[in-house]
């Protein structure tokens, strides 16, 4: 007997399946209904310690958004339904604290690992909050170019010690369908009992390179004549000034390097 693919028959596994990043949406704004199921969902998320150590701060001041829009040179961050910033937080887990214990605290607040706990609880939330946003019939694109200047965000969001913005998720009726990008191998991700030899490696990666090459070849816009791994090998020569967001971090509290 044939057991049918869970694609087919389980709707979460759908919704997760037809994933895509929508970068064009409708004028349509969200209702405030569907904010409030979008944030509750990513609050149902998995978080360390039950520590919920992140916050959303929903962008609605067209002005502020427009700023972020100049900021980030990404038409579709004033042009959405709804924009959220996602934020790791810890500075919630002082509020209730006395000053003694607030300093009793501070070196474990102020470490990499918690700084650390903090993203993985916002990422966690994030994906939540996609997901529900995609079985809602909306579409959404999680960008990390809110933080070009990270400074200037942060004084526009009013953000306090110990909270700093990590990306912001741009949700609406979508306005385009692209293509569901193909994803690596599950060969390439999934490894059972050791990883996987560099030789492995090496040709499961030059199998997807020639995947990706075929697609953004095919796909309507933006095309280009390149792999994955070309692609993120040219990004990654290029030398970024990256200390700009260390020094943000540790001005915040975090002692990270």
């Amino acid at each position: 007997m044939t057991t049918q693919s869970p694609f087919m028959t389980n709707p979460v596994v759908a919704t997760i399946m037809n994933h895509r990043s929508i970068r064009k949406f409708t004028n349509d704004t969200l209702a405030p209904s569907q904010i409030e199921t979008i944030v509750r969902a990513a609050q149902m998320a998995s978080s360390s310690s039950f520590m919920q150590a992140y916050s959303i701060i929903g962008l609605t001041d067209p002005a502020l958004k427009y700023e972020l829009r100049e900021i980030t040179k990404t038409p579709y961050m004033g042009e959405n339904g709804h924009l959220f910033i996602f934020c790791a937080d810890l500075q919630r887990l002082t509020v209730m604290g006395t000053e003694q214990e607030k300093l009793d605290m501070k070196m474990m607040m102020e470490s990499t690992a918690f700084y650390q706990i903090a993203v993985i609880d916002a990422a966690l939330a994030a994906q939540n909050a996609v997901l529900a946003a995609e079985s809602l019939g909306l579409g959404a694109v999680i960008m990390g170019a809110i933080n070009k200047d990270i400074n200037r965000l942060d004084r526009m969001l009013g953000l306090p010690q110990y909270v700093i913005p990590l990306f912001g998720i741009a949700v609406g009726v979508p306005d385009q369908q692209p293509d569901v990008k193909p994803r690596l191998p599950l060969e390439a991700v999934y490894f059972e009992n050791r990883y996987a030899s560099e030789t492995e490696q090496r040709e499961r990666v030059q199998a997807y390179d020639r995947d990706m090459n075929r697609y953004y070849l095919a796909r309507g816009a933006n095309n280009r004549d390149t792999g994955w791994s070309r692609k993120h090998i040219d990004l990654l020569k290029m030398k970024l000034p990256l200390t700009g967001i260390t020094d943000y971090i540790r001005s915040k509290g975090f002692n990270v390097t």
